[in-house]
Formats: C-alpha cells, structure tokens, sequence
C-alpha cells in the first residue's frame, strides 16, 4: 500500500479542481477530473475502482470504490460536485484553498468533496487487509442540480453495503430524516393586445392571480393535513420563487411563469405531491382550456425516512455523543437506502456554510472526522455481529 499526500494536500487537489454542477451550459463543469483524483488516491490503498455513467448528465460519471470482499460492510457517500460561486463575494480564490484563522477557506471544503480527502486519511490509517467485510466509497455526480448520479446507482445497484454514512456538512450530528424537494413551473398563456380593450385579449397576469390563489390554498391544505414534530418546520413548505410576465403597462400580458417550491414530508412522495398541485389547478385548466402549463422545472428529491433506533443509530450516537437528528434540507439519502442499507447522513462542517461565499471547513472538524471513520470501519467491518439483520 502506497502512502498517500497529506490531507492538507489532497483538500487542496480537489479545491484546485472545479467540479460545478449547473443546468447552464456556460457554468457546468466535467466532474471526472475529481474522480482522477479520488480513483488515484483509493487505487494506492488497494481499492477496485469502476466508473458508472450518468444518463442525462452531459457526459458525467459516478465512482464506486470496494476494499474487501464480500457482502454487507459500510459505504461512505457523497457528491463530486459544488454550486456555482459569486466571485465578487469571496475574499480569496474559490479554486485555491486558503487556511486563516483555524479554518480551511474554498469551494467544496465544506459541502463536500473535503470529506472525500478525510475518508482516504482515515481509510490510509487503517489495517485494511484485516477486514471482514468491505469498506465502499460512492463519489456521485450532479447531486446541486438533479441527483442523477445518486438516482443511477439506485437503478444500478451495483454494490450492497450493510450502512451507509452521507458525508454531507452536519457537524458531526448525525440524520435520520429529511425533507424532499420539488421545483414545479407554471406557465400561463394569455392573448396579447391593447390595453385600452381587455376584452380583446387575456391577461395571463389576471389568469395568474386564480392560480396564486389556488396554490395558496394548497399551500394551507399541506400545512393542515401533513404534519410532524420530528421538524423545525413541521409541515410541506410551498414557495412562490419567481414569478414574471408581461412587457409593457399598456399591452394586455399574453405570458406570465411562475417558479414554486415545494418540500415534502417523509410519507408525501413526489408523484403525490405533484398530483395535488394538478388537482388544485385542474378547475383553471377547465375554464381556461390550453392555457395554464405545468412542469417540472428540473428533477426532485424524494424525502427521506431513516431509523434512529437500530444497533448502526445506536452505534453513531455513541461514537458521535449526539443523538440523531432531522433536518429540513435534502440529500441523495432516499437513493442511497434503496440499495437496502441502514443510512445516515453524517459530516464534518456545517450547512450554514453550503452554498455561501468564503466556504469553509474548521479545523477542529478533522481529527474527529478521521476517527470516526476508523471507528465505523472497525466496528462495521471487523465485529463479527454487526450486520444490518443482527
């Protein structure tokens, strides 16, 4: 087994490495330079390393990693990709990483090609030839945008790990639970025309203002009839994102778009949600017929429902001091668990700083992360007891 660089020295390779998942064209990057890196440094610690292709990814790829061999074992998770940057918010270069103040400063440090680096550190230290089941490494692409390298592993299930940890920025707490999310646009096409005769045309704002108004009363129904304590927000939120139409005060508007969002409760799938919001439009479409369009802006995610009272819940909580959690973001854990293994999302860092100008990583976080992950190895993968069925 070759000795890897430092983990300074790998977070920095992959900070230096652009991987920005975006559905413009202009902004997209290939994620597979990463995967270089991630396949190089698992190759040197005796992985099997194999590429899965994305559909409808524009030419991106996952990575599956497996150590050992066997079934059951642990999976460590996460995506190769970030958002996209606002350069004038940074105080120094997102593509270089920057230590100040005990903190590692850069795109990706803490949401979360940084915890691929720590799982290699850790992974480096361990005595991998004495494992009795496998150790994974997923490396999934486009989980900012779509979710698709998350979602093809699903359709692919390629691997059947016995746990999975989601290295996504929960500052070491661990997640059983999570919302969905739904992008939903609605299009609204009117008559143009005079305004100095309305009746001459249709105003796709006027038409727009029944359709707010019945969303808002999805909005409420949502809240009535779908609700948890497990949550901060303990029940579907429906925003009105974007809305835009017309071009002129004296021209009846002849097109007016709507963006809603909408997160759904474990127990509310997708296809339901997305029923609701037909069935709530569907007396407009009626009386204005060919005019009211609804589509889905870009893929979903469906909620996520994990257990927090299992021996690999109870093992984390030990480890970590921290009782599992629900958090009203979502993640690539639904997909990850359809593969039938116990998950959690589980990460150094926190979700304060996803998605922010001056990304950051405290140092603190490391150590910890590193032992972690060798304690979940060893436990996971060398106690003859701990299987997902025990």
């Amino acid at each position: 087994m070759m000795k890897l660089p430092s983990l300074k020295q790998n977070f920095s390779q992959l900070i230096a490495t652009p991987s920005i998942s975006s559905l413009d064209p202009k902004l997209d990057t290939d994620n597979q330079p990463v995967l270089d890196l991630l396949e190089s440094w698992l190759t040197d610690l005796g992985f099997e390393c194999q590429r899965q292709a994305v559909p409808g990814s524009r030419g991106k790829h996952n990575l599956v990693a497996k150590y050992g061999s066997g079934d059951g074992g642990i999976l460590f998770a996460g995506h190769t990709d970030t958002v996209p940057f606002d350069d004038s918010g940074w105080h120094s270069d997102p593509f270089a990483m920057t230590e100040k103040d005990d903190k590692w400063y850069g795109l990706g440090t803490c949401d979360m090609k940084g915890f691929f680096a720590i799982v290699a550190e850790a992974l480096s230290q361990l005595p991998l030839k004495n494992l009795k089941r496998p150790v994974y490494v997923f490396a999934s692409a486009d989980e900012e945008t779509t979710m698709a390298g998350a979602k093809a592993l699903a359709a692919d299930p390629i691997i059947n790990p016995d746990f999975a940890i989601i290295g996504e920025p929960t500052g070491l707490q661990p997640v059983y639970l999570h919302k969905g999310h739904m992008a939903t646009g609605i299009r609204v096409h009117g008559r143009s025309g005079h305004s100095s005769d309305p009746d001459n045309g249709l105003n796709a704002i006027g038409v727009m203002h029944k359709v707010l108004s019945q969303l808002m009363k999805l909005q409420e129904y949502l809240k009535s009839n779908y609700s948890t304590d497990d949550f901060t927000v303990g029940y579907p939120t429906l925003n009105f994102g974007k809305i835009e139409g017309g071009d002129a005060a004296n021209r009846i508007c002849g097109c007016c778009e709507l963006h809603i969002d909408i997160r759904p409760l474990p127990g509310l799938a997708l296809a339901e949600l997305n029923a609701l919001v037909v069935q709530f439009l569907s007396g407009l479409q009626q009386e204005y017929p060919n005019c009211i369009d609804v589509k889905e802006l870009y893929p979903g995610a469906e909620p996520f429902k994990g257990d927090n009272n299992n021996a690999f819940s109870d093992l984390v909580a030990h480890v970590t001091g921290k009782q599992p959690m629900a958090v009203n973001y979502a993640t690539e854990a639904p997909y990850i668990q359809s593969l039938g293994c116990q998950t959690l999302v589980l990460g150094p860092g926190s979700i304060d700083q996803a998605h922010q100008p001056n990304e950051y990583l405290a140092l603190d976080q490391l150590q910890p992360s590193v032992d972690l992950i060798k304690t979940l190895v060893h436990q996971c993968c060398s106690q003859a007891n701990m299987t997902k069925n025990a």
